[in-house]
């Protein structure tokens, strides 16, 4: 069997509703949407989560919580990924990004200690793990907080 052989199972597909298009169809003059009222009007009927006129369920359940405004939401890094770096290579946060570790800076760049590293480096990032900065220094490495 070949690509352009395919074809849907029979009574898989149905053709297309033709509306309007004379009162021999079944679906002609108001193309099957009744007389009047707000569905058939051009773009009538209601929106999706409306309950006619009930109270909605977004407004019937209890709200908790609420929105940090100040919250900082960091890029992360484990200490493992950056084994990828050469021996004795400064690791900045342009190069991280250059590597693929991380998609953007966000409100800065934190580094995890899941891992383990080969290799000394020295890290250079806005906020260091405990275990992390043990797992770089134990490497050999220094950590620069920018």
């Amino acid at each position: 069997m070949k690509l352009h052989e395919l074809r849907p199972n029979p009574g898989a597909t149905h053709s297309r509703k033709r509306v309007g298009r004379g009162i021999g169809s079944g679906l002609g003059k108001t193309s099957g949407r009744g007389h009047k009222g707000q569905n058939a009007r051009s773009g009538g009927g209601v929106r999706p989560e409306f309950e006619g006129g009930q109270t909605p369920l977004f407004k019937r359940l209890p709200k908790r919580g609420f929105t940090n405004i100040f919250r900082k939401e960091y890029a992360i890094v484990n200490v493992g990924a950056l084994n990828v770096f050469r021996k004795n290579q400064r690791v900045t946060v342009e190069k991280l990004i250059e590597k693929g570790l991380i998609k953007k800076e966000y409100d800065g760049v934190k580094i995890l200690g899941n891992g383990e590293l080969t290799k000394p480096l020295t890290v250079v990032a806005h906020k260091f793990s405990k275990s992390a900065e043990k797992a770089i220094l134990e490497a050999g490495g220094k950590i620069e907080v920018i």
